[in-house]
């Protein structure tokens, strides 16, 4: 198996720590319901992630064998929707949940990622360039797996723990925009990460 498993990891890691979809439902589920309340969606949020990478990792990986210069152009293609995605989060802002008076449920969390852009350029870019043309599609597609979802399973919490923290000390500051701006840098440097190691 031909899988740079450390690489992916340091990519992924930095892709589920910055900010998307996901994880600005999450930051809203903390603020306002808290992490143990919230941890049923948190845990289908993480789960829902699988609904991707299988069947693209299954597809792409077959399909790759019979076009190898699909690997290429996805790289390409993937690296430049992150980077779009690094705009919109530096023109973000944070927006704690308001009048909701239940947490959003495990069976909410499982159509997260999905219906995720970010979600399925990550998983796209993962398969593109840390998967040598030629590996078989399921250990590859398993090493992808359990990576993301052991990073999901740290970083998702946190980002639903801190939910309330940050949304009380800097919602509508100066520092919000400040943080939103350094951590849309950081996702346009794990792009340029991807882009440098030219797997």
């Amino acid at each position: 198996m031909s899988v740079d498993i450390v690489s992916f990891a340091v990519f992924a890691g930095a892709m589920v720590a910055t900010p998307g979809p996901a994880n600005m439902v999450l930051l809203s589920a903390g603020a306002g319901f808290g992490l143990r309340a919230s941890m049923p969606f948190v845990i289908g949020v993480a789960l829902s992630k699988q609904a991707i990478i299988w069947p693209v990792g299954l597809g792409l990986m077959t399909a790759a064998t019979a076009a190898p210069g699909l690997f290429l152009a996805l790289k390409y293609l993937s690296a430049a929707y992150i980077i779009y995605l690094a705009w919109r989060i530096a023109s973000a802002r944070i927006v704690p949940a308001a009048g909701v008076t239940t947490p959003p449920s495990f069976w909410s969390g499982l159509i997260v990622h999905p219906l995720n852009p970010k979600a399925w350029a990550l998983v796209t870019a993962g398969f593109s360039n840390f998967v040598a043309p030629g590996t078989p599609a399921l250990p590859a597609t398993l090493a992808i797996a359990a990576t993301l979802l052991g990073l999901q399973l740290v970083l998702h919490p946190l980002w639903c723990a801190a939910g309330a923290l940050i949304a009380q000390r800097i919602a509508g500051t100066r520092a919000e925009r400040g943080l939103m701006i350094v951590l849309a840098l950081l996702t346009v440097a794990s792009v340029a990460f991807v882009l440098w190691k030219g797997v």
